[in-house]
């Protein structure tokens, strides 16, 4: 069940009007409208919970949470007067804190026992904003900034307000108050250059420098698309570079392996996409991505962790394993770099394993829990989530089958 959060800055200079006399906040609610009438084209879109919030003092900026139904959600979003502050900081944190408000009780991030990617509640959180200086009571800042502390149970196990199934975008409303004579640029929205696109892209998320209103059509069609089950991973390569493949497709010893330029594919901060169960709706999955500690009995609390794992690959190829009877979890990488690189390679049948860096005992870099490989019919990059230390489990397993399959998926 997607939950999408609107962001609507209510401050005083959204009383501004583009050069067709429409206010700025009057824009802002026609975009959401647009949004859920996009979105209705998605059977999906039935399971969608809708939630508002604005730059107001909390708890008051919660116009539509948890228990508000949609009548109400439409019903507060006409009523929204601009009159306040630019308290975004304030704002953001507001939001983040309504998203997570039940989520210790409901054990969905499981902390201590490794992260469930199957246990994950997607949220797209959408600020609309004129972009204008952060205000509030004591003057202007030039930084977003968001509280520290959090009223929510909980909150300091994950040291950032947002969960790895939360992603933050933003439409930055730029339109002119006068009407312009240059001809419109078409082609893809540029980021803006305000406070809130830094958060938007640490989330996993974007910016959207809005300054038509065929831009802002554009923009909401694509934040449709983006509303993906998934979780955002950090991908960091670890140890050299693969040796380079030749046109025929095996290792060509011959060229120079440049493992100390750092490339776009050695570090990417991507979604891995958790697909429901056709039949039930709900996504099914068997193994955790470990944590990055080793347990320690004396300790009193549990270290923080990032809100995002950061999951080391090594370039080296190893054999994929599975073994019969003994389930394995697929999650496919949303294109990137990383996976235009291992998809160039057209090496189907090699792998690379994955790590959590002090997931073990004894070794910095911990046992693989799983490993990164191209699609047989090399259209995308999955990530298999196997037994902690599969390499040494499954041996032992595969002597009471007596056999360990190769695999082909």
């Amino acid at each position: 069940m997607p939950i999408l959060l609107f962001l609507i800055d209510t401050s005083a200079s959204m009383n501004q009007r583009a050069h067709l006399g429409t206010s700025y906040l009057d824009i802002a609610k026609g975009a959401v409208e647009l949004f859920m009438k996009l979105r209705a084209r998605d059977p999906a879109s039935r399971g969608d919970r809708y939630m508002l919030v604005t730059f107001d003092e909390p708890p008051y900026c919660i116009k539509a949470g948890w228990k508000e139904n949609h009548a109400t959600f439409m019903n507060e979003l006409k009523n929204l007067q601009a009159s306040g502050l630019t308290t975004l900081g304030q704002a953001l944190r507001s939001s983040f804190d309504l998203l997570n408000l039940n989520r210790l009780v409901s054990g969905i991030d499981n902390y201590g026992q490794g992260r469930n990617p199957f246990f994950l509640e997607p949220s797209i959180l959408i600020t609309i904003t004129d972009g204008n200086k952060l205000t509030h009571t004591a003057g202007v800042q030039e930084e977003l900034h968001l509280p520290l502390n959090s009223p929510l149970p909980g909150s300091e196990l994950t040291k950032e307000p947002f969960r790895w199934d939360q992603r933050l975008f933003a439409l930055v409303l730029r339109l002119p108050g006068a009407s312009s004579v240059e001809p419109e640029q078409l082609g893809s929205v540029p980021t803006d250059e305000s406070a809130i696109t830094q958060m938007c892209e640490v989330t996993g998320g974007r910016s959207y420098c809005v300054r038509t209103q065929r831009m802002l059509n554009q923009c909401l069609e694509s934040l449709v698309q983006k509303v993906q089950s998934g979780v955002v991973i950090n991908f960091e390569k670890s140890g050299p570079d693969p040796a380079p493949i030749g046109e025929d497709g095996l290792v060509d010893s011959s060229r120079p392996i440049n493992s100390f330029a750092s490339q776009p594919w050695h570090s990417c901060h991507k979604l891995i996409y958790v697909r429901p169960n056709p039949k039930t709706g709900v996504p099914v999955g068997h193994w955790p991505i470990p944590e990055s500690f080793w347990p320690d009995q004396n300790s009193p609390t549990l270290p923080p962790r990032t809100a995002h794992p950061v999951v080391r690959f090594s370039c080296v190829d190893c054999e994929p394993m599975v073994i019969d009877k003994l389930p394995f979890d697929k999650y496919e990488l949303e294109p990137s770099p990383l996976t235009q690189y291992i998809l160039e390679r057209k090496s189907p049948h090699a792998c690379w394993q994955v790590f959590v860096s002090n997931s073990g005992k004894y070794s910095e870099l911990g046992y693989p829990f799983g490993y990164l490989k191209a699609s047989t019919t090399l259209t995308c990059v999955n990530l298999f989530v196997m037994p902690y230390n599969y390499p040494a489990l499954l041996p032992l397993l595969a002597e009471e089958e007596s056999y360990l399959l190769p695999v082909h998926v």
